[in-house]
């Protein structure tokens, strides 16, 4: 076996807790480490919804309990003794089926003499927690009110998988994960990254790779952070790290033999540089081929492979967008308008937007006609392909058999759902989510990287639109209700006046008539002050006749 060594190579770790021993280790195997912190632990900004946890336990509102990180144990019972009867609380765990995620969870749970009902085994997965359940508790899991702790963020994979299978579900987040309070360390891994001075890079958990991300996307270095990684070695503790890795489209070059951190710095040593050099070997062939086709793009085609799909030039894309852009329509001609310059830039058969409103993505327009679903299909930020792509705000491409993806979720009424191909982009203003474009193709179709970068860019150049006609639909349903609210008190006032009413009175009688003749308020209040005002005019009309005829003073 190859003695561990990494030669001087420089190894970048993200760890925060641990950031010391992990540095130490590195160096112990001849390597240069570069740390960079990339997460912390936090409490919540309330303990509210753990007391109204242990509330509902002890009262039996839950059958099953998931716990799926230690600290996630140990924090939820420390916060709990602070306010209510520890061993009560206890007392009710032991009462309910326990699932664990792995060693850590099963292991806090035996310390306070929890029995455990399930425990996932390798490699501690969500998807190998959910299997282990169904193969423990059967069919009994379909009747089930479910609560689970989560560690730092939501997974909505697993609570979508969780709610096919049970009555309801209780998310119960103990603690979070957010950027460390010294940004800078992060700041220099990205630009180090970016720039190809990182030789190996090492991810502990999800959260370091999501925190990476975002520190890069603040930072404009999304694009350049994807290209460094082509020549660095990206090194993952386990299978929970590496699904966390393919949701920002990576893919790790080595996985230790076990999860822990002392045998992926050993192991990855080991192999350190044959990696090196099978990595910068593959993106050197990447850049040539690149460069290959965008010099001799005909030759490319005349030696088998498929010839280049029409592109828009950079300048006739901006102006095409921009060109739509400055027309400020309304909103629903913005969206149309979305979904006719996404089909001119790719040829599809289906086109979608959703525009996100509170945590829901509604269906706004469709290529297709849908008027039984637009302004009406709704989907929760997490939920299928559209909600994972709303969630982390990054674009999927599926090039065929998209309903087996494991994030697809059918709906009803939706022809497209047996689609082959798939690709899913975010709509972004200024960070913000805006709503989803999803382009769907009847038969296989394999997106060209300049067909998703494309997209992905009109979804960021149109989120600022979309914005502004949401922003402008919104101001002008809010003047409505405004001019509304200012006829209704001016009809109040006029029925006060001429019956004697209360203020109370005369809104429940406005009230009535706007019920028995399915009237809005609105139009009763116009129809009163009307006829107020026509009233008015009559008898200023008498007056004047009975000034200018001198027999009407007799």
């Amino acid at each position: 076996m190859t003695a561990a060594n990494f030669e001087g190579i420089r190894v970048l770790s993200l760890e925060s807790r641990r950031a010391a021993e992990t540095a130490k280790l590195i160096r112990t195997y001849g390597g240069e480490p570069l740390t960079a912190p990339a997460m912390r632990e936090i409490p919540m900004n309330s303990d509210g919804p753990v007391i109204e946890f242990a509330e509902a336990l002890i009262a039996g509102a839950f059958d099953l309990v998931i716990f799926t990180t230690g600290v996630g144990v140990r924090t939820l019972i420390k916060t709990v003794s602070e306010h209510m009867d520890r061993e009560q609380f206890l007392a009710a765990l032991r009462t309910v089926k326990i699932a664990a995620r792995g060693p850590k969870s099963s292991t806090a749970l035996r310390e306070f003499g929890i029995p455990i009902t399930v425990i996932a085994p390798e490699p501690f997965t969500w998807r190998v927690l959910v299997q282990a359940m169904e193969e423990k508790l059967g069919t009994a899991l379909t009747g089930m009110n479910i609560a689970v702790q989560e560690y730092g963020t939501s997974n909505p994979e697993l609570l979508t998988a969780l709610a096919e299978k049970s009555v309801s579900i209780t998310r119960l987040l103990v603690y979070q994960w957010a950027l460390p309070e010294e940004t800078q360390p992060l700041r220099e891994a990205v630009i180090a990254l970016a720039h190809g001075h990182v030789d190996i890079v090492l991810f502990m958990n999800a959260g370091q790779v999501a925190h990476l991300f975002l520190m890069a996307e603040g930072m404009g270095y999304t694009d350049a952070l994807y290209e460094g990684f082509r020549s660095t070695v990206i090194g993952s503790i386990g299978p929970s790290t590496t699904e966390g890795l393919s949701m920002y489209r990576l893919t790790p070059d080595f996985e230790p033999s076990q999860a822990k951190m002392g045998f992926l710095i050993k192991e990855i040593a080991e192999n350190a540089n044959n990696l090196l050099h099978q990595k910068r070997k593959a993106a050197s062939l990447h850049i040539s081929g690149v460069a290959a086709m965008q010099m001799s793009p005909l030759l490319i085609s005349e030696s088998g492979t498929a010839p280049p799909r029409p592109q828009l030039s950079g300048v006739d894309f901006l102006h095409e967008i921009g060109s739509r852009m400055a027309a400020s329509d309304p909103l629903h001609t913005v969206l149309n308008r979305i979904v006719d310059f996404a089909c001119s830039l790719i040829q599809c058969d289906s086109c979608f937007v959703y525009v996100l409103e509170d945590s829901q993505l509604v269906l706004r327009a469709s290529k297709n006609p849908h008027s039984d679903l637009v302004d009406r299909l709704g989907i929760w930020l997490g939920q299928g392909i559209t909600g994972w792509v709303g969630w982390h705000r990054e674009p999927v491409a599926i090039p065929e058999k998209a309903l087996k993806d494991a994030r697809f979720q059918r709906f009803k009424n939706l022809p497209e759902d047996r689609f082959e191909a798939f690709l899913s982009v975010p709509i972004l203003c200024r960070s913000k989510l805006i709503g989803v474009i999803n382009l769907q193709h009847r038969k296989p179709y394999y997106h060209t990287e300049h067909e998703v970068r494309l997209l992905t860019a009109a979804g960021y150049l149109v989120g600022a639109e979309l914005e502004r006609a949401r922003l402008e639909t919104e101001n002008l349903e809010l003047s409505d209700r405004l001019e509304s609210r200012k006829l209704i008190e001016r009809a109040k006032g006029v029925l006060q006046r001429d019956f004697g009413l209360d203020e109370d009175s005369a809104y429940r009688a406005m009230q009535r008539e706007s019920r028995q003749r399915r009237k809005s308020m609105r139009e009763i209040a116009e129809a009163l002050l009307l006829n107020d005002d026509l009233r008015k005019s009559r008898w200023c009309g008498v007056g004047e006749d009975q000034r200018q005829d001198p027999s009407s003073r007799a």
